[in-house]
């Protein structure tokens, strides 16, 4: 109870409440229109997802292209609980939540002892593949409503529950990859050798950052779904992972914050661009070319390093107190 909290967490959801005071003081005042307000949904949703693949690419250190297959199995098995479970929404929505992303889990166990002892392009070719089968599983399955779609869900996600989910899903990978099994997991990204022989058992690692982030994945599936009442099998298809890893490579690998700012700039910026329908996809091309190149760029990662040293000093100095301040850039 004392680490979770800690002061980091602490500030964390000071942070979150004013944000949260913040989008509902625009949305109660009107002056967040609704097509924006229809937003908010989805960029919590693809928070979650990002913060939680960022575990796997980012701390990992592997690549994986079965975060949508992870995402449609939460979402799916959730939204089927709902639809003939006869419960009170109280009841039935965290519990479609919790089977959503248990069951995603099991997938990621099931999928992550194999695939995980492969490497680099293999393991992304291997849960691509998974994404792939599990996509085509759903469109041939009556209880799914094949290509149609799973249709009679009740739209029960607003920004609130996303919000709060979003909350936790953050402070649960940050405090997994500031513990004793974060510091292995990152070992093992750094150097898998080195993490072996010092007796880091790599496989057992791997599998948990594997299942975490499947876990998360179809919690945010069960969220999408109650968002839009209706599931289709070509969401989840190849492109919906690449939308989330570049989602992630764009905040900056191993960077919760830089995918949280990713997440909400990637899902609302085609949404802004829209009144230019003939340059939009221009604009949106040249801003994900530009923010690569920053985020590849040494002198802007010395930069963004010295900003948040001198922030960090600054505020010690007001403190009166000093400390060892560590920048990873």
């Amino acid at each position: 109870m004392k680490k979770l909290l800690n002061k980091k967490n602490i500030i964390s959801i000071i942070i979150a409440a004013l944000v949260y005071g913040l989008i509902t003081y625009l949305v109660s005042s009107g002056t967040l229109s609704r097509h924006y307000q229809s937003l908010l949904v989805p960029v919590g949703v693809n928070i979650i997802l990002a913060v939680s693949l960022n575990l796997t690419v980012g701390f990992l250190g592997e690549l994986t292209l079965g975060h949508a297959g992870f995402m449609s199995v939460g979402a799916y098995v959730g939204c089927i609980f709902t639809v003939y479970a006869d419960l009170p929404v109280y009841v039935e929505f965290p519990i479609a939540l919790l089977i959503g992303g248990i069951v995603a889990a099991l997938f990621g166990i099931i999928i992550g002892i194999p695939a995980l002892r492969l490497k680099g392009d293999y393991l992304a070719i291997v849960t691509l593949a998974f994404g792939e089968i599990i996509r085509s599983v759903f469109t041939n399955l009556e209880i799914t409503g094949g290509a149609g779609g799973l249709k009679g869900i009740d739209k029960t996600s607003n920004y609130t529950i996303v919000f709060v989910v979003a909350l936790i899903t953050i402070i649960f990978i940050s405090n997994l990859v500031n513990s004793r099994h974060g510091r292995a997991i990152c070992s093992i990204r750094d150097n898998i050798i080195a993490s072996e022989s010092v007796g880091i058992n790599v496989v057992y690692h791997k599998l948990l950052a594997f299942v975490v982030a499947a876990f998360f994945a179809g919690v945010a599936g069960v969220l999408y779904g109650h968002n839009l009442g209706i599931l289709k099998p070509s969401t989840f298809d190849f492109n919906k992972s690449i939308e989330i890893l570049v989602i992630v490579v764009l905040g900056g690998m191993g960077s919760i914050v830089g995918s949280i700012v990713s997440a909400t700039v990637i899902t609302i910026l085609p949404e802004v661009l829209r009144g230019l329908a003939d340059y939009r996809m221009l604009i949106y091309a040249v801003v994900l070319i530009v923010m690569m190149i920053l985020n590849s760029s040494p002198k802007f990662n010395e930069f963004k390093g010295s900003l948040v040293d001198k922030f960090r000093k600054n505020k010690c100095l007001n403190k009166g107190g000093e400390s060892n301040v560590n920048v990873r850039s």
